[in-house]
């Protein structure tokens, strides 16, 4: 069930190309709004506009905002651009774009051609708050004159827009490139899938170190199975396929209340024991002796030891190259401080890449 309501916006908080952050009176009521320009064109102050409300009616996390689904003040003017390719297909929000692969992109050629990934590290991660650790590590590990590409894939936030962590990495010059693949959109360039995702990292960006997470959010049900976290799995398996070096980031806490998340997530045990076919390395951060001893048990028992090459590598220069350049970062609501093994297992996965290019 999809619920509506009508509101009228109040003030324009925030606007960019891609996004705007909207107050809206909703029923008497003051409310946050996420509009994408993209879908509904530029939002005005004064403009009446449908809601999709659901997401804060049911509790999810959407960060208390509702989202216009369309202006009933003016139709969205689009200018005319190239492209084939549909997202978010058979909806009523489908969008064109000009996909990386299509004979009309310049870069055509170079996946056409295509024929390895040449050993190229790709950072495999799941939650969209492992993304900066990460690229912190690579950079805390490289120093200057690495290249970084980020691919979004489509297993929780579509528009890329969303992310402010994106944002601030492209400003400072942290990210040489995005690609977002599958139906995700918004990014440097847009691909079909997973694998022309990783292509055009490799080929248009010409990354040395590809990091790839699911956008903003992800979907769990509490079963090993019905979470779009095994993506992981398929992801290592299309790294090795087309030839490059994949490196996991292991989803660690010993903060989560819920046991099924306490040392390594059943998310990881499940995507490198049972959905990955091709060995990755699984690189684990330096903890106390023992939550290293129950990481380690939990591996075991999965057979993950036994099929991937298990390391350990110290991420805490990832972390202070993120204070250093005053860039702030949590997880489920948590910063480094209150879970310090997830973010250091990022910052771990990207000094390893890095330092071995």
């Amino acid at each position: 069930m999809i619920f509506w309501k009508k509101g009228r916006i109040s003030r324009v908080l925030r606007s960019e190309r891609d996004i705007q952050e909207l107050l809206v009176e909703c029923e008497g009521v003051p409310c946050r709004a996420w509009n994408y320009p993209l879908l509904t064109g530029e939002a005005r102050v004064g403009d009446e506009v449908y809601l999709n409300t659901t997401a804060v009616q049911l509790g999810l996390g959407s960060g208390g905002y509702h989202f216009v689904i369309a202006n009933l003040n003016r139709l969205p003017h689009f200018p005319e651009e190239p492209g084939h390719i549909m997202k978010l297909r058979y909806t009523p929000c489908q969008l064109k774009v000009l996909s990386v692969e299509e004979e009309a992109s310049p870069h055509h050629g170079r996946i056409r051609d295509f024929s390895s990934l040449n050993g190229t590290p790709v950072i495999v991660g799941t939650l969209h708050s492992m993304l900066a650790p990460a690229v912190a590590g690579c950079l805390s590990e490289a120093k200057k004159g690495i290249r970084i590409a980020y691919v979004m894939t489509d297993g929780a936030a579509l528009p890329l827009a969303l992310s402010s962590t994106v944002r601030i990495l492209k400003r400072k010059g942290m990210l040489a490139g995005t690609v977002t693949a599958g139906h995700a959109f918004g990014g440097d360039l847009e691909s079909v899938n997973i694998y022309s995702g990783l292509i055009a990292a490799y080929t248009v960006f010409q990354a040395d170190v590809i990091v790839v997470t699911m956008g903003p959010g992800i979907v769990g049900t509490g079963t090993n199975w019905g979470t779009t976290a095994l993506e992981q799995g398929e992801i290592v398996n299309a790294v090795s396929v087309l030839g490059g070096q994949p490196v996991v980031i292991p989803r660690i806490s010993f903060a989560d209340p819920r046991p099924r998340h306490r040392g390594v997530s059943h998310h990881t045990l499940t995507a490198l024991g049972k959905v990955a076919l091709r060995q990755a390395v699984v690189v684990l951060p330096e903890m106390p002796a023992p939550q290293y001893e129950l990481v380690e048990e939990q591996l075991a028992l999965e057979g993950i030891l036994s099929r991937h090459r298990v390391i350990t590598v110290d991420g805490s220069p990832a972390l202070k190259l993120l204070e250093q350049e005053g860039i702030t970062v949590r997880s489920m609501g948590r910063t480094p401080a209150e879970d310090p093994a997830f973010f250091l297992a990022a910052g771990a996965a990207g000094r390893f890449a890095a330092g071995n290019l």
